[in-house]
């Protein structure tokens, strides 16, 4: 009886623990008066789709991406392969996984479209899209105690300028006042959606906003400003969840910031192809310092496996907590898991880097479109994750079992 009660206990303090919120103090996020430090991994290409890991280097983006599939199959058999894709990339089964080998957060970036009535991957004139998709991996993750950071990675108007927002080069969101009023009504509609969600850690509100390509003088002050408009909005309907919030210059210039203007703020750096000593993040060290506020590394990687556990292991040595990227890639060793190309799938990255500025263009390049259907179901199941194999070095790399 007496062991009965001791694992009923347990269970009940498991349960209790996935309930709170994170938090922050000083320079610490905290869960149950404890520090807690994110280890875990970016869930990207699922609802942000990047031409690299389709293995297209012309069609970049997402709308790109979606504009292959359109003059490829048509857009019929196009929406229903990004309605499967959306079902198959990202299952229970992959957060289930991530649990096993000791993942503790996860960072998921999304489009803004989603949440809006613009047709976006197989939907459209549906502004509830976004959530549709994401309560279902919130119940994933409150099953396996698996924090979630939502991460706008594309911003209306673009925060970038470059394939990563899915803009139209050029960062028009900072001059934009429709846009910008835009991205605080989704941000609110988000926060007073999840606002009790106590599994989600908080809001990353602009991922790598502010290329250096660009004018930095002109565009740099204008960033602190638009946070704190969409920090407003959020607690207007959540005191609670944090609010992340990314340095200009592919979130690695922290100047951009003065004191910190809210009392749950995580400041996020992302650093790839860089030495992995602790040289290269000493400046944000410093910020932590300076403002007694917690750091964290929202994307890294991309790399070798001793590159990806010698950066590991500094960022763990300075308390950083981090999301690597990315969780899954095809055909790819640089990632967590992997899956198989399809067959004849040559022949869609072909078409998809072939030059189709005309429709005569169009018809000359597209391969057969049954053998390309075929090619895009196989893709659909290899994505899945009982077909995935782990990438074990990369795994070890990181810390997990």
């Amino acid at each position: 009886m007496r062991s009965v009660l001791v694992c009923f206990l347990i269970v009940c303090s498991f349960i209790v623990n996935a309930q709170n919120f994170v938090t922050t103090k000083g320079k610490d996020l905290m869960l149950n008066e404890k520090p807690f430090v994110m280890k875990g991994i970016n869930l990207g290409n699922w609802l942000v789709p990047e031409g690299y890991m389709f293995k297209f280097e012309k069609a970049a983006s997402a709308r790109l991406i979606q504009e292959v599939m359109n003059e490829l199959i048509g857009p019929d058999q196009a929406k229903k392969f990004w309605q499967q894709y959306l079902h198959s990339y990202i299952t229970e089964a992959d957060i289930d996984y991530l649990k096993s080998i000791g993942v503790n957060s996860i960072r998921v970036p999304f489009n803004y479209r989603l949440f809006t009535n613009e047709d976006y991957l197989g939907e459209e004139n549906n502004p509830n899209h976004g959530f549709e998709i994401l309560d279902p991996l919130v119940q994933w993750c409150k099953k396996d105690n698996i924090y979630i950071l939502l991460d706008m990675h594309c911003a209306p108007g673009g925060q970038t300028g470059d394939n990563i927002d899915d803009s139209y080069a050029y960062p028009f969101l900072y001059d934009d006042t429709a846009a910008q009023n835009e991205t605080v009504s989704i941000w609110k509609r988000i926060a007073d959606h999840y606002k009790n969600e106590k599994i989600i850690l908080g809001y990353d509100l602009l991922n790598e906003p502010i290329p250096p390509f660009y004018d930095t003088g002109y565009f740099n002050p204008k960033l602190e400003p638009l946070y704190k408009k969409i920090t407003a909005a959020v607690r207007t309907v959540d005191k609670n969840h944090l609010i992340f919030l990314g340095g200009a210059q592919w979130d690695s210039n922290f100047d951009v910031f003065g004191k910190p203007f809210d009392d749950k703020l995580v400041y996020t750096f992302h650093k790839y192809w860089t030495a992995p000593t602790r040289e290269v993040v000493q400046s944000y060290i410093n910020f932590r310092d300076k403002y007694n506020v917690p750091i964290y590394c929202g994307e890294t990687g991309e790399n070798t496996d001793e590159w990806i556990s010698q950066f590991r292991q500094m960022l763990d040595s300075n308390n950083i907590g981090w999301h690597f990227w990315p969780y899954k890639k095809m055909d790819n060793s640089r990632c967590m898991v992997t899956f198989d190309k399809p067959e004849n799938y040559d022949a869609i990255s072909a078409f998809a880097d072939t030059t189709r500025s005309t429709f005569e263009e169009v018809r000359k390049a597209r391969p057969d479109m049954n053998a390309a259907k075929k090619s895009l179901e196989q893709f659909l199941i290899n994505c899945r994750f009982e077909n995935c194999r782990p990438n074990e070095g990369y795994v070890k790399a990181l810390g997990f079992k």
